[in-house]
Formats: C-alpha cells, sequence, structure tokens
C-alpha cells in the first residue's frame, strides 16, 4: 500500500497520515457494525442517501427450506426502503476476494430470497440493544415497523437485495466483475466499497475514506412523490411488471365499486394501494397491491379485527386463495403477510376466482 493524506492542525501544521493495512478483517467487521454509515449511501445513491439500519453481524444462512445454517453471512443491513444488502468483508491480502468470494456471494443472494424467513430475521434484530430506536430513526416516522418489515418480505420475494464487497483495496479484477454484475443483475444490485485507513506517526489521529466501486454511470431513478394515486401506481407498474397490469386493474375497479375507499401508500420506491373496508369503527385492509407486480395478503393485520380474528376464518379464507391455479400458501401464514405474485391472476378464470374470493371476505365482515 502506499499513498498519504494530511490532516491541518489548528495551527495550521500538518499531520501526514500514511496508508495502512487494517490488522485484522474483525477489526474492519467491527468498525463497520458500529459505523454502518461508512458504506457510504451517498455515494451509492446521490439524490437520496441510503441510510443503514444493521440487521446483525454473522446471520445464518440455509440451503433448504427449514434446513440448518450452511452459511454465515459477514453483515445484513436494511436500508430505508427496506432492501436486504448482504455484506461481505475481506482484506486486500486475502486472496480469494479475488474470485471465491463472488461465488460466495452470489450464493448467498440465490438462497436468501427464498430460505430466509423474515420473522427470524426480525426476531435477530430486536434481540439488538436500543432496536426499536434505530428503526424509528431509520423510518423518521414515515412507515410503520409492520409495513417496514412486510415490505424486506416483499423485496426478498422479488429478489431485490443488494450485494456488497468491502476491503481496504478492491483489486482491479473484482471491480470489473461487480460493473458486469451490476448491469446484468436486475433487480438485485451488486457494488463494492472500498474503505482505506490512514494512520499518523501519533496513534491518536486515524482516518477512514470509503469510495463506491463499481457503479456503471447511471443515475439512480427519479423517486415519485410520497403520496401515489391511480395514475402514478399503473404508469410504474406497466413499466415495472406490465403482466401484472391487467388484473391490479380489475382489482382496483373491484375496489372502486366493492370497497369502502382506496388507500395509497406512501413508499418513495414502490407504490401500493389498498382495497379498505370500513366497517363499524373498524378499518379492514385484507390485500395490498405493489407496483413491482406483487399482491401481499393482510392475514397479519386481519387476525387483530372480527371476524378473522377467529383462526378458523381466516384458515377458509387460506383454503380459498390456494384454490386459485398457482396459489399456495401454507397453513402458518395465517398470522402473517404472505405475498403471490399478480401474473398468477394474468388468466381470467384465477382472476375471477380471486375476485369472488374477495366478495367473500366482503360479505363476512359486513355480516359480523
Amino acid at each position: 500500500m502506499s499513498g498519504g493524506i494530511y490532516l491541518v492542525q489548528d495551527d495550521s501544521g500538518l499531520v501526514k497520515m500514511n496508508e495502512q493495512a487494517y490488522d485484522s478483517e474483525d477489526l474492519l467487521q467491527g468498525l463497520l457494525a458500529k459505523y454502518p454509515n461508512l458504506l457510504a449511501g451517498d455515494q451509492i445513491d446521490s439524490n437520496e442517501p441510503r441510510r443503514w439500519l444493521l440487521v446483525s453481524r454473522e446471520v445464518s444462512l440455509a440451503s433448504e427450506e427449514d434446513g440448518a445454517g450452511r452459511w454465515s453471512v459477514d453483515h445484513l443491513f436494511l436500508d430505508q426502503d427496506a432492501i436486504p444488502t448482504i455484506v461481505e468483508v475481506k482484506r486486500s491480502t486475502d486472496t480469494r476476494i479475488r474470485r471465491e468470494v463472488v461465488g460466495q456471494m452470489l450464493e448467498y443472494a440465490a438462497n436468501a430470497v427464498v430460505y430466509w424467513p423474515v420473522g427470524g430475521l426480525r426476531d435477530l434484530f430486536e434481540e439488538r440493544e436500543k432496536s426499536e430506536q434505530e428503526l424509528d430513526e431509520l423510518l423518521e416516522s414515515e412507515a410503520e415497523p409492520e409495513e417496514f418489515w412486510q415490505k424486506v418480505k416483499t423485496n426478498l420475494q422479488a429478489g431485490r437485495v443488494r450485494l456488497i464487497f468491502v476491503s481496504d483495496e478492491i483489486p482491479t479484477e473484482l471491480r470489473r466483475i461487480v460493473e458486469f454484475l451490476n448491469q446484468q443483475m436486475d433487480p438485485a444490485e451488486v457494488l463494492a466499497v472500498e474503505i482505506k485507513q490512514y494512520v499518523s506517526q501519533d496513534p491518536d489521529f486515524k482516518t477512514l475514506v470509503p469510495r463506491v466501486i463499481g457503479q456503471t454511470g447511471n443515475p439512480p431513478p427519479p423517486r415519485p412523490g410520497k403520496l401515489w394515486d391511480k395514475e402514478s401506481f399503473f404508469r410504474e407498474l406497466e413499466t415495472q411488471a406490465p403482466e401484472a397490469t391487467r388484473p391490479a386493474e380489475e382489482i382496483f375497479e373491484w375496489a372502486e365499486s366493492k370497497a369502502s375507499r382506496i388507500v395509497w401508500g406512501r413508499g418513495k420506491q414502490y407504490g401500493t394501494f389498498f382495497p379498505t373496508l370500513d366497517h363499524k369503527g373498524i378499518e379492514h385492509k385484507p390485500i395490498q397491491s405493489w407496483t413491482y407486480g406483487s399482491l401481499s395478503i393482510w392475514f397479519g393485520d386481519m387476525q387483530l379485527k372480527p371476524p378473522f380474528d377467529d383462526e378458523l376464518k381466516r384458515l377458509e379464507f387460506l383454503r380459498r386463495l390456494n384454490e386459485i391455479p398457482g396459489v399456495t400458501i401454507p397453513d402458518k401464514a395465517i398470522d402473517k403477510y404472505p405475498s403471490i405474485s399478480l401474473s398468477t391472476l394474468n388468466n381470467e378464470a384465477a382472476l375471477n376466482q380471486f375476485l369472488e374470493t374477495l366478495d367473500w371476505v366482503v360479505q363476512e365482515v359486513e355480516a359480523s
């Protein structure tokens, strides 16, 4: 390593600080856990700098359903849009950073979107001290925790994850690979962050300088306004998941005629709408449609309100949904927020069956 920077003191003196390797990989990992801003969220997205929430270090990841942990991810962060961000740390002196770590990270991503249970990730995060305070600071009162964790789940299911390689120096070979992957992998994002350490002769002076590597020069897409509406929702849906447009339009028309009102989401990146039923002073939101072509079933919310606080009622709703070709929601999801792809309903018979199931939900609510 070579190079240096200079610190200007109050007396106008200069302190030379020389680039220095980290004493250990664990030291760099610890710094990231303590100071997540080292991931340079302002460089990743200058329009809306990424802010980070550490879920945990050494997060276990299985390679099969309900399997034991096969890998251990160095760090798992979430940003303010609930995008899971997997971070792998290697020092430049570790030869694995050039090839082996790339395959390792791709394995992490491929299995995370299938086998990471969001409930387990949430439990892991909430074991941390001050977790509630950290989440409140990340959300800045713009979203409820339940909605945020539901977004984590839908992002995973959609493969919307971010992979970040971190090192004190990113080799040229890795940079080329990262740039290539970042161009090819959509909606996933692949980046590298180089965090150089500079130390003076006086050990009290130390500086860390992060730099994002691997972006291809394409600016991030503009963020929509805080409150979505019909026009902006379907314009974005047509861009992200055109095959989901027709079923979403039919569900929207159903909501206009059968629901009490339609509630629009305020997400900065993903638009949503909720067909909402008002009955005896209680607000019921059975489903949520997303601009990336997903549909969430809100069992978790329904379990708190009659008549679906009765588990048998939720099981009946589940049974009716699972009768639709292509829909397979497990029984254990009746107190959660499972998702199905709207494209599953891009079939007249399946769509009619789904709308009939929603009619049944309305009848049950109104009869309660």
